[in-house]
């Protein structure tokens, strides 16, 4: 018997192949370099419009088209992580992000443009779900919250860095180096992966069911590019899909409606293929009430993160004044710490579970959109920035112990299947974020100049309406935070929804 005095010896951790390591760093490089070429588009399309001499609202396409087809991309996810290898998929990602980069950087003209885009997309859409499986996979189930913290630094550090590198690359360069910078590092990702890539886990010969894909194409992509034509709905709205006569939130209302239509048929088919477990995106995940709540409160968590990160640069520059550089230099401290955070997050959350980290977290996030509810033209910017800097902090203590708690509450069979709903769910989730906060700001905002008032008169209101919306969405994060767990070591497969 040990002495009151005798320390206690530290369990040993269970330690994370080297192969296995080795090709999560693989993935996350390829992660960073597909959402760091993602979030510099923003900013480019006014010089994309000017260059190439096509009208904004075909410029447009360029961010719509990639959503779309991330939209699409997603939910056949947990199939293709299923049915063919690591190593398989992750060249076939990487290829595809890296052909689309070098079609966007030779393009003659605006459709080659596009083509190259979507083809980016299609690789950017498998790339974090393979991330996630992976290391759900590789990684013991002690040390996932600190891994995880690096998929949340990807995540974070990746947006952060993207627009103000290509409001640099635009000042200086032409626009083609958008994508001259990102191609070598996309080509080197894929050299290391034919290199170092190997396999992990098992597949399964699970067979495709062609109706589901089309199912999920209608449904996820007229829900994302529906609430994009909210978002849209006033000011530089891309109507080029639209009928003649046809207002953009006319548009977006029936597209809605057919992708409300489209998912209740995706979800049916799901259902009846689960019974043969043919599923495409298998809906069991929904049995556990940890993973399902947790994937609710990433839903809104995007909503606000993606809301904001939109509508603040509108703020800042139509309403306070601010350059563009100047509005990007705000933003910026916040969303590099936020990145920064995530592996210490992660520590937090493998020894001290996940609500000490989710339940301030999303507190604070709230209380940071109330204070923004109170924005005016004076209000000062390094007190925006210090609260932006502060709900960055607070997004950052989130994001890791809803990926960790969510995937973790999962048998080992529906990894795959988990992932994918996650991401899709962010996808929508962001999409419905942007378009009620956007669209919100731009209506009182035309309604003001409409009875003369000024651009910053007028956008004020708006801002304070948007933000208050979005709080009220994020306060239900917060009542919700309190009820998820961290999950137990081993999910038995048989797991019921009630323990699960």
């Amino acid at each position: 018997m040990s002495s009151p005095n005798t320390a206690p010896v530290p369990v040993a951790q269970p330690a994370i192949d080297p192969k296995g390591m080795r090709v999560i760093w693989l993935l996350l490089i390829a992660a960073f370099v597909a959402i760091l070429n993602e979030t510099t588009m923003g900013i480019a399309i006014p010089h994309l419009n000017r260059d190439l001499g096509i009208p904004p609202e075909l410029g447009q396409w360029l961010t719509s088209a990639f959503m779309l087809s991330m939209a699409v991309v997603i939910p056949t996810t947990g199939f293709l992580l299923q049915r063919f290898t690591t190593r398989q998929i992750f060249i076939a990602a990487a290829t595809a992000f890296s052909l689309g980069t070098l079609v966007c950087l030779v393009a003659p003209g605006f459709t080659v443009l596009l083509l190259g885009r979507v083809i980016q997309a299609l690789g950017t859409g498998i790339m974090i779900p393979l991330l996630m499986t992976t290391m759900m996979n590789v990684v013991p189930p002690q040390s996932r919250g600190r891994m995880m913290g690096r998929v949340g630094l990807v995540i974070s550090l990746a947006p952060a860095i993207g627009p103000t590198l290509s409001g640099f690359i635009l000042d200086v360069l032409s626009w083609r180096w958008l994508f001259g910078i990102i191609l070598p590092i996309a080509l080197l990702a894929l050299a290391f992966g034919l290199r170092w890539m190997t396999n992990l886990g098992e597949t399964r010969k699970a067979p495709l069911d062609v109706l589901s894909v089309v199912l999920s194409a209608v449904a996820f992509g007229s829900l994302v590019y529906g609430l994009s034509q909210f978002g849209a709905g006033h000011g530089d709205a891309d109507t080029s899909a639209a009928p003649e006569g046809a207002s953009p939130v006319v548009l977006g209302i029936a597209l809605m409606a057919v992708g409300a239509i489209g998912l209740a048929l995706f979800v049916w088919r799901q259902l009846f293929l689960q019974r043969q477990d043919r599923a495409l995106l298998d809906l069991r995940v929904l049995l556990s009430r940890n993973y399902t709540v947790s994937v609710i409160i990433m839903g809104i968590i995007a909503l606000a993160m993606f809301g904001t990160l939109t509508l603040l640069p509108q703020y800042l520059q139509n309403v306070v004044g601010l350059e563009a550089m100047m509005s990007g230099l705000i933003l910026l401290p916040g969303a590099v710490i936020m990145g920064l955070l995530g592996p210490v997050m992660g520590r937090i959350y493998d020894t001290q579970g996940p609500r000490v980290l989710l339940v301030p977290g999303t507190v604070i996030v709230t209380l940071s959109l109330l204070f923004y509810t109170t924005v005016t033209e004076s209000t000062p910017w390094p007190l925006l920035m210090a609260v932006q800097t502060a709900m960055s902090i607070a997004l950052a203590m989130c994001f890791t112990p809803l990926f960790s708690a969510s995937l973790g509450s999962l048998p080992k069979s529906l990894y795959s299947h988990g992932s994918a709903a996650l991401n899709t769910l962010q996808q929508v989730g962001g999409a419905a974020g942007v378009a009620i906060m956007l669209g919100l700001y731009s209506s009182i905002l035309h309604s003001g100049e409409a009875e003369g008032l000024s651009a910053a008169e007028a956008g004020a209101p708006g801002v304070r309406a948007a933000f208050l919306v979005a709080a009220i969405v994020a306060a239900f994060a917060a009542v919700l935070s309190a009820l998820v767990r961290k999950p137990q070591d081993s999910i038995p497969e048989t797991e019921s929804a009630e323990t699960a």
